[in-house]
């Protein structure tokens, strides 16, 4: 785990600060890596309880969650946030996402971003989120 958004810096704190929440450390490398070279603070988790256990999650500008972990999927971390009236914005990041589960989260307006993380499209959907 990374720190979280309240003991960022504060040259990190005027980027918008990105939670990755995912069971695999290497997507979760990569993932900061990456998203640091895009300007973006970013805090990484490897589980739904571990971010949960965080703290401040409203420092959060965005919530980028992996749908497949052990314990908690990301849907059910999302509906856990949604409970503690947390209304950031969350993007469900998953590979090969079934009819079920597209439905469920179009209905919660939440967008998916199916791995391998090709492209642009997480990015765009992180600065669309951000910007909300």
């Amino acid at each position: 785990m990374t720190e979280g958004p309240q003991s960022t810096s504060k040259a990190m704190a005027k980027r918008p600060i990105v939670a990755v929440v995912d069971d695999d450390p290497a997507v979760c490398g990569s993932l900061k890596f990456a998203l640091e070279l895009e300007e973006f603070a970013v805090c990484t988790y490897h589980s739904g309880a571990e971010l949960l256990r965080a703290g401040d999650l409203e420092g959060f500008n965005c919530f980028v969650v992996d749908q497949r972990m052990p314990g908690m999927t990301g849907m059910e971390l999302i509906e856990v946030l949604r409970k503690r009236q947390l209304a950031t914005p969350v993007i469900l990041i998953i590979s090969h996402p079934n009819a079920a589960l597209s439905a469920r989260a179009q209905k919660a307006a939440i967008p998916i971003v199916e791995k391998p993380l090709l492209g642009n499209a997480l990015v765009e959907h992180i600065r669309e989120a951000c910007r909300a």
